[in-house]
């Protein structure tokens, strides 16, 4: 076999490498995690020399565990996490650490470029508000704070153009990660360099935008020799994780959708039009003249994660027994209760929420406790929560103009058939679940497969790629009950934000 296409994903807490045949089926897969670094209040980074070598090792992994030729590799592709901004310097030395997704250190400076620049010219321009997570207040940050990095900075590189980089020796940047940055005008794909003049920052920092499918340089000597491949493999641009996810689980017409199951849920809406929703992040699609329309949520399958890790020894043990996991009998018991968990509504926001409600200070909440409610209860609530915080952002794009059509489940949480029957019926949309687990490395490979010949377009690759497994209808007789307790949903946050926001002292 001569056409294994490999994607690399680099996630938060780690990075995953998977081999992939042109009709999509993993060949092998290996993962490295890393840590987070927190060295003051309001910090999240990471050492993207940690990732290359994260990487490499991930790789190697997966070259020995399925005994896979170098030789056969085709094509590689980067997908990446949101909004890093990594200073490199002429030699593409690395300057310091990144500020990931989380962090917050810039906060005080949004505040001040807003109000000199103005907040709504600045979200015309990129279709996002000015959010101190984001790329361009971070190369702020060192502007201000790191004067003697941001002297040095040849390039301000993100997440996945740092790996294409350290693959090929070539800095780029592509649209699907452009919204990170204020000056990108995500209509156009293009570079606002104004903006930069009136910040006070030099356009010199960005780097030239290419197509995220487009072959921007092979793997270099160095390079080979650090990850066990060979020179001359070619790498394309890459591109944001959840663009590649959604590629990966085949959305790529208007209204298509990716349904986020993992750690954070969410959902990613296909446009053709650039629409955006100060209650929503807007992105270029991986896809030419597509854009997603994203929701970010806190409550996703780590809700259920901590609730098995809490609450759930006696399912841990019941499990083992069974030879399931944990999880199999959770579904079970919560199964045994019907939709609406009789009245018991949970809010999923365990460390505040994102969209749309964008409250760094919301917390989670039971509600409609009595001496009747079980273990089980609790467990259907809590998967209940998640799904109505779905809801919340596909209505709150539906009000922008951007409906969605059918969803396409990933991440964990689309093992459960019962968590995924039960998003169906609160959303009343049809969910498809394709039969990898992999979509966001799988989108990754595409991308190469399209940049490097395997597939015609991207109609092909997903046709070729792209296989669903299952199918899951809402069920009409549970509506009623899921409404009610969605509106309860919406109500308790409105009713309890002040308080959530107040500091409360004894």
């Amino acid at each position: 076999m001569h056409d294994i296409l490999l994607g690399i994903d680099l996630g938060t807490s780690s990075c995953k490498a998977a081999a992939f045949d042109p009709s999509g089926h993993v060949l092998a897969q290996a993962s490295v995690s890393y840590p987070i670094l927190y060295p003051h209040p309001g910090w999240a980074e990471q050492d993207p020399e940690i990732w290359w070598r994260s990487v490499c090792l991930a790789i190697r992994k997966l070259l020995d565990s399925a005994n896979i030729s170098p030789t056969d590799i085709c094509g590689i592709g980067v997908d990446g996490q949101s909004w890093s901004a990594i200073p490199v310097d002429r030699s593409g030395n690395v300057l310091c650490n990144t500020p990931i997704w989380m962090d917050t250190r810039a906060e005080d400076l949004c505040r001040k470029i807003s109000k000199s620049i103005g907040s709504d010219l600045l979200f015309a321009v990129s279709g996002n508000p000015f959010s101190p997570s984001y790329t361009l207040p971070k190369v702020l940050w060192y502007q201000s704070y790191f004067p003697e990095v941001y002297e040095h900075t040849e390039k301000i590189l993100q997440s996945n153009s740092f790996l294409a980089f350290r693959f090929t020796g070539i800095m780029t940047q592509e649209p699907s990660q452009g919204y990170g940055w204020a000056c990108y005008d995500i209509a156009h794909g293009t570079w606002e360099k104004s903006l930069c003049t009136e910040m006070g920052i030099s356009s010199r920092l960005l780097p030239e935008i290419v197509p995220c499918y487009q072959v921007i340089g092979e793997v270099t000597p160095d390079a080979a020799h650090e990850t066990g491949l060979i020179a001359g493999i070619p790498v394309v641009a890459g591109g944001l994780d959840a663009a590649c996810a959604t590629l990966g689980v085949g959305a790529i017409h208007a209204g298509e959708t990716q349904e986020q199951g993992g750690q954070a849920g969410g959902m990613s809406i296909c446009m053709d039009t650039c629409r955006s929703d100060k209650r929503l992040i807007l992105g270029a699609h991986v896809v030419p003249e597509m854009w997603l329309l994203q929701g970010g949520t806190v409550g996703g399958s780590g809700v259920l994660n901590w609730f098995e890790r809490e609450f759930c020894s006696e399912e841990r043990l019941t499990a083992t027994g069974k030879g399931v996991t944990s999880f199999a009998e959770i579904d079970r018991q919560a199964e045994k209760i019907a939709a609406g968990s009789d009245g018991l509504v949970f809010l999923p926001y365990l460390a505040g929420e994102r969209s749309p409600i964008w409250d760094i200070n919301a917390k989670g909440v039971y509600y409609g406790v009595d001496f009747s409610k079980t273990r089980a209860h609790f467990a259907r609530a809590s998967m209940e929560g998640v799904a109505y915080s779905l809801r919340h952002n596909l209505e709150t794009a539906a009000n922008t103009g951007a409906s969605a059509s059918t969803l396409r489940a990933m991440g964990g949480a689309a093992n459960s058939h019962f968590w995924t029957q039960m998003k169906a019926d609160v959303t009343g949309k049809c969910i498809e679940v394709p039969s990898t687990d992999t979509a966001t490395a799988l989108g990754a490979a595409m991308l190469a497969g399209i940049g490097t010949g395997i597939y015609h377009d991207f109609e092909d690759a997903v046709n070729q790629a792209v296989h669903i497994s299952r199918t899951h209808v809402p069920d009409p007789l549970k509506k009623e009950s899921y409404d009610k307790g969605y509106q309860i949903y919406l109500a308790l946050y409105q009713n309890l934000k002040n308080l959530m926001n107040e500091r409360v002292t004894v």
